[in-house]
């Protein structure tokens, strides 16, 4: 029978495609129950709370992670079996999210919303294989992928020195909102 206890999160996928989401909430989940000594290296913590962790984290392995990983019984040495095993995803999701990063362009997008939404996928994933997106970054990424026929558009965005992505991001979004308001009067 499944599982009938409510997951906090998504259990762990066979494939370990979801592995570094997985894990970063298993972390957090475990510091917010205070069992964030058990997958610590020279932990002092009491065989109850690693036995709470190690519930805890079973129940969100997929079942048959749990048959292979039956004999374990420390929450670290469980962590770190996984690690080993699927921390190869890194390899794989990077590459493709600094692709996706390198060919992101606001031009490409029917709207502003979508656009964003894009940027944050992709920089999620990057910052959670371990690479650093800075503020600027997130900036010159807009600036630099406004369509051709928008350049003065994009040198007036850029003379405001914004120093914040989600402040750039406002203003065109209520400019985009705008927009479409002026074009329906129009059109009426």
């Amino acid at each position: 029978m499944a599982n009938l206890a409510k997951l906090e999160y998504v259990a762990l996928d066979i494939t370990g495609k979801n592995y570094l989401t997985w894990v970063l909430d298993t972390k957090i989940h475990l510091e917010a129950g205070n069992l964030g000594d058990t997958i610590r290296e020279e932990s002092c913590s009491s065989s109850q709370d690693r036995a709470k962790a190690m519930i805890f984290i079973r129940r969100h392995l997929d079942e048959v992670l749990k048959s292979e990983y039956l004999t374990v019984e420390d929450p670290l040495a469980l962590l770190e079996a996984l690690r080993s095993r699927y921390n190869h995803q890194i390899t794989v999701i990077l590459p493709k999210a600094r692709y996706e990063w390198s060919h992101l362009r606001i031009q490409d997008f029917k709207s502003v919303a979508e656009y964003n939404s894009a940027l944050f996928r992709i920089t999620s994933q990057m910052k959670l294989c371990g690479d650093t997106i800075t503020e600027e970054m997130l900036l010159e990424k807009t600036y630099n992928t406004f369509h051709a026929n928008n350049v003065l558009l994009q040198r007036q965005y850029r003379a405001r020195g914004y120093t914040e992505y989600n402040q750039l991001i406002s203003v065109l979004l209520v400019a985009e909102q705008n927009n479409e308001l002026l074009m329906k009067n129009h059109n009426s």
